[in-house]
């Protein structure tokens, strides 16, 4: 779809509704994005965007996708000079809340680091910390029980991210173990639950 201004400052004080910006990464747990953004758009009261990383893509067709999806092409489409948006700043004051679903381990890993070196981790990045930032898990088994993924988790944590933990399951792969997404039921129960918290309508 093509990207356009997230948030558009022509409409100030107007009631609007609560933006959530789903993060996706190439987790085999991408094939449920189509899914995932169904039941968010079922939640009334919700604008839903997504910004994917380049692998993630492997795992959907964005034809299957109802909403603006955003990918690193984009970033650097929309900036040619020093006046131009700058994709990531605009996503990050656009959402009211970021999902990360699902988040493998190699973005895990940059994350935790500080590495930002697409459009996806560059809005993880600059994210305004006073605001929820929900990240789902998804890897094999064996990579989810390497030392560094506790690690990991515990500094996103640490960041005051909140985890939506990984559940046991036999794999895409064939192994049994914990490392699956949380189930798309569970992701979009505890999007509720942040969006009834913070009262359900927002300001633009």
């Amino acid at each position: 779809m093509e990207p356009r201004a997230p948030c558009p400052a022509a409409i100030p004080s107007k009631e609007r509704k609560f933006h959530v910006l789903v993060g996706v990464t190439g987790s085999v747990a991408a094939l449920k994005l189509p899914l995932l953004v169904s039941k968010l758009l079922d939640i009334p009261g919700l604008e839903v965007a997504v910004v994917t990383t380049e692998r993630a893509k492997h795992f959907y067709s964005p034809q299957d996708v109802p909403v603006i999806l955003y990918s690193d092409a984009d970033e650097w489409e929309m900036w040619k000079r020093r006046s131009d948006p700058v994709l990531h700043i605009d996503l990050r004051r656009w959402a009211d809340l970021m999902l990360v679903a699902p988040l493998d381990a190699n973005t895990l890993g940059k994350v935790a680091s500080g590495i930002c070196d697409n459009l996806l981790t560059c809005v993880i990045r600059a994210w305004d910390l006073s605001k929820p930032l929900l990240f789902c898990p998804a890897m094999n088994t064996a990579m989810w029980e390497h030392p560094l993924t506790a690690r990991q988790v515990g500094q996103l944590k640490a960041f005051g991210y909140v985890e939506i933990p990984c559940v046991s399951k036999k794999l895409v792969c064939g192994d049994q173990g914990l490392g699956a997404m949380a189930e798309v039921e569970t992701i979009v129960d505890k999007v509720k639950e942040v969006f009834f918290q913070r009262g359900g309508t927002q300001q633009c």
